[in-house]
């Protein structure tokens, strides 16, 4: 489909050849598309002279070649035409019967060809075709080169999103009394799953995980809200029942595009071993006892954040003992699927946080990853995939 630009320019071609009563036929057959402004066309005798009007006028769309011309044939101008950096359509012209000069022509890029003497009726439509292929063209590359430009926004984007997550491993080195691992794996360049870790204080941990709806830019862009909107309000110190009703709040104020997200917010009081949480929807996260026993956090009550103000969140509270830990998960990884669509499930992964959970939280996220990846075996990745760990040590 034209744009409005090409809308707007009359389409310009280049007529080749040495007869001098060709011109005058153009301009007669073609007048009212000439006095409309619709068609211009501009002239050369031989193929050198059309080459120079080729770069006197990079306007022109069209070129319309004899074969047979002195200085330089139509056969030899169109090898020149490809070696020229611009999108041009040549038809060409040529004695009834001349097949093996027609099939070399067609053969170094001529679109298409009317024979001698010529058909003005067949001239027009054989143009007419030429120029809505060059116009289809030439919208195919503009659409190319946005789609490129999209995609190096978008590995912009995903650099940004990874940035502004934690990467650092081991992010407190010189605390002892905890562990903490996290990892994103995007489905699409950008996600809208998030996790985030911060020290409160001293002796509190703040760790989160969140899942928005949707996917790609829509989603990545309610995510950086969302987890701004979370760690700013955490950092104050309140309760992350209190926390949660905060975020969902503020989400909801201008939350035209309709969007909401889970979340899982918890503080280790890492001098106890306490952990205080909230629950806003989202997968119930498990706690890994040292002695190799998974148990599903116990629910809040929480609904997703965004879709509904003045909500109220709960806050309950577990006790880990040293050695215990907290792994929390996105649907990505219980709702990945084999080859024959079946889900990963809660099942295969308690089975397999049974065997890893006593190990720090980076093996423990590594091995989770390493199975989804194994039982997904070669399907493509449908949702992100994110995970954290955290374990008490005393």
């Amino acid at each position: 489909m034209p744009t409005s630009e090409d809308t707007k320019r009359p389409v310009t071609l280049l007529v080749v050849d040495d007869e001098p009563d060709l011109e005058l036929l153009v301009r007669q057959k073609f007048r009212k598309q000439i006095r409309s402004d619709e068609f211009r066309f501009v002239f050369a005798h031989n193929g050198a002279d059309a080459l120079e009007k080729l770069h006197a006028q990079p306007e022109i769309d069209l070129v319309l070649t004899d074969i047979n011309m002195p200085v330089m044939d139509g056969l030899t101008l169109l090898v020149k035409l490809n070696e020229l950096d611009r999108l041009l359509k040549a038809v060409i012209v040529s004695a009834y019967g001349d097949m093996e000069n027609i099939r070399t022509a067609m053969n170094r890029g001529a679109a298409d060809f009317v024979t001698k003497p010529i058909d003005f009726q067949d001239l027009e439509i054989t143009v007419t075709k030429t120029l809505r292929q060059l116009r289809d063209l030439k919208l195919a590359m503009r659409e190319h080169d946005q789609l490129l430009s999209i995609r190096r926004e978008l590995d912009i984007a995903a650099t940004i999103q990874q940035s502004i997550l934690p990467q650092t491993f081991p992010p407190f080195p010189d605390r002892r009394d905890f562990d903490i691992f996290a990892e994103m794996i995007p489905a699409r360049e950008v996600g809208g799953d998030f996790y985030d870790f911060f020290l409160i204080d001293a002796h509190r941990l703040g760790f989160v995980i969140g899942d928005v709806s949707g996917k790609g830019v829509p989603a990545a862009l309610f995510m950086a809200v969302s987890r701004t909107l979370l760690k700013s309000t955490a950092l104050q110190g309140v309760a992350p029942g209190e926390c949660l009703q905060s975020v969902n709040s503020s989400l909801c104020l201008d939350n035209s595009a309709e969007m909401f997200v889970t979340v899982l917010y918890g503080v280790l009081h890492t001098d106890t071993g306490v952990v205080e949480y909230a629950n806003g929807g989202h997968n119930p996260p498990y706690v890994l006892r040292r002695d190799g026993r998974v148990e599903p956090l116990a629910g809040t009550g929480g609904v997703v954040l965004g879709a509904l103000p003045d909500l109220r969140y709960a806050s309950k509270t577990a006790t880990l003992a040293p050695g215990d830990g907290i792994f929390l998960y996105t649907d990505g990884v219980t709702e990945a699927m084999d080859g024959r669509d079946a889900l990963y499930g809660d099942q295969r992964l308690e089975s397999l946080l049974a065997q890893v959970g006593t190990s720090a939280p980076a093996p423990v996220i590594r091995a989770v990853a390493d199975d989804v990846k194994r039982y997904a075996d070669g399907v493509a990745q449908s949702d992100d995939i994110t995970t954290l760990a955290v374990q008490y040590r005393g």
